[in-house]
Formats: structure tokens, sequence, C-alpha cells
């Protein structure tokens, strides 16, 4: 067998038969799949059990992100583990094979692929998967940032580190910046690509960066997120935004989700910083700072087909 791959889920029958479909159309053809469900009322399940995913459960109120892929990896039973979101689908058939090879050097120990949106996705959402997910690969990347919807590690660093499950998020970087002071490399692997699907209300978006600015505050002590820094950030990214989107022609139709999706964003970082220091300068500049305005948003393009879904 080639790898495990555990897939968190709550809810996602709209998305997890895309994913398991397009793992079914990868290169590697002998793969353990694992879905740990947290507590699930639709057909989540049913359709991962169809796939012949093996099922781990948790009950919702012990879900935390670190605990439900501790489990996970906990079932596992090869040494590379993907770690794949529900909402995510891969838009090549040599997505694992490309997040995978990196390990053939020792010193690899995470290795995380590229994320875009779907076109109907936010205009600012998709511009931060470009900022945080380059055209070009990374080895090895210097920064602890990764992201577990698109990304691989080793069992056995995992048995001697299992992942933080006190956490409000970001367990991804807390492991990896682990890792990376015992010597081992984090690899970014552009041509891992999948699609990643964000549905969020600006609750939801406001919800979502304030507990991971929480947990950011917990695994940099130092870090801190000030009104100016609001002020700030907000209006540059917004405007960055604006450029953008005007230059790609579809300003109006996407004015109003960038100023709610840029003031949640960092209204919801500031909730969850509340007080101290600075942020690594590398890392705040991955998480925060717009797309520079002469940046454009390429694609690089593949001679590889890509995988056809059935519901196109």
């Amino acid at each position: 067998m080639n790898c495990s791959i555990v897939i968190r889920a709550y809810n996602e029958e709209k998305y997890i038969g895309r994913l398991l479909e397009g793992i079914r159309q990868q290169t590697l053809a002998e793969v353990e799949v694992i879905l740990v469900d947290s507590g699930s009322t639709d057909s989540t399940v049913f359709v991962a059990e169809s796939f012949g995913a093996r099922i781990v459960r948790i009950q919702s109120e012990e879900f935390t992100f670190g605990r439900s892929l501790n489990l996970g990896l906990q079932a596992a039973t090869c040494e590379l583990v993907v770690i794949a979101s529900a909402h995510v689908h891969p838009v090549y058939p040599d997505w694992l094979e490309s997040l995978l090879r990196p390990f053939e050097d020792p010193q690899v120990g995470l290795t995380y692929g590229k994320q875009r949106g779907p076109q109907n996705a936010r205009f600012s959402e998709r511009q931060i998967f470009h900022q945080w997910y380059p055209e070009t690969s990374l080895n090895p990347q210097k920064t602890s940032f990764c992201n577990n919807a698109n990304a691989v590690i080793r069992r056995s660093l995992w048995k001697t580190h299992p992942y933080d499950e006190t956490l409000t998020g970001l367990e991804d970087l807390a492991w990896g910046k682990w890792m990376q002071e015992q010597g081992y490399r984090i690899v970014y692997v552009a041509e891992a690509e999948v699609i990643h699907v964000h549905e969020e209300a600006p609750r939801g978006v406001y919800n979502r960066y304030r507990r991971e600015a929480m947990a950011f505050k917990r695994i940099h002590p130092e870090s801190h997120f000030s009104i100016y820094d609001f002020i700030r950030l907000s209006a540059s990214n917004i405007l960055s935004d604006l450029w953008h989107a005007g230059r790609e022609r579809v300003l109006w139709r996407n004015i109003a989700s960038i100023f709610w999706f840029r003031l949640m964003q960092f209204h919801g970082t500031r909730m969850g910083h509340r007080e101290a220091s600075l942020i690594t300068p590398q890392l705040r500049e991955t998480f925060y700072y717009a797309r520079t305005r002469g940046m454009k948003m390429e694609v690089k393009k593949r001679k590889l087909e890509q995988i056809h879904y059935n519901d196109k």
C-alpha cells in the first residue's frame, strides 16, 4: 500500500464524493482511506463507505482539529499519511504521487500542496489562495507554514509528537514548527493541486480567522494584532482586491464581498489575538499581507490532463 489518507468530515455529503472519486482516479492505486466523522447527520458516512473508506467516529462534543487527526493517524497503517479536508478535490491524477515524491529524501517530514478556490469562490478568498500557495514549489521551505487540507506527514514522526488537541486551529503549523526544530524539512509542492471549497457567510469567515488567531497566539505567544494593524491591513487588502478585481474586469460583481470578507477576516484576527508583541515577520507576511499590486494571478499550465468528474 502506497499511503493512508485521513479525511476529517462533518456533514460533507455535498463534497465528499468528489474527493473520493478524485482519489479513485489517482495514478497510485493502492491507498487506504480513513474518514474521521464527528457526528454527521447527513449521508457523509454512507457515501464514504460506498467508496470503501474505513470509518472512525468521534463524538461532536469531543471534536478538536488535533484530536480528530490523532484518531485518524492512530488508525492508519502506512508510514506516509495524506491529510485532506472533506471539501477539497484533486485537480490532476498525479496529486498523490506529487505529494509523496519528496519523501524519497529521509529529511523531509511534511509536504503540502497548492490550493485554489472554485470559480464561484469569494474573490478575496481566491486572492488568499494565490498568496499562500504560489505556482512554484519550495524545497526546502524556510517557514513552518503548511495546511492540513492538502498535506502529507511521516507517521513515525507523529508517533513521537502527536497533534496538539487543545488548539482551536493551526494544529498543522504547530506540528510543522516542532518538526523543523527536530531538523526535518517542509516541502511545498505546487503540482499537487486541489480545489478547496469554502461557502461561508460573514459570520463564518469571522469565526474561522478568530479561532486561527487564537491558535496562532498560543503557538507564538509574542504575537500581537493592534487596532492599527486591523485598520492598515483591512484597508491595504481591500484596495489590493479592488485593484485586481478591476484588472480582471470582475469588480462590480465582487465589490460587496471584498469589503465584508476582508473586514471579517481582520476583525476575527484582532479578536483572536487580543494582546501581546510582534508576529514572526515571515509568517506574518504569509498570513496577512495583500498580494503585491503588480503580481499577476498566473496559472502554471501543465501538460497532464485534469481529472474529469462525473458531475461536470
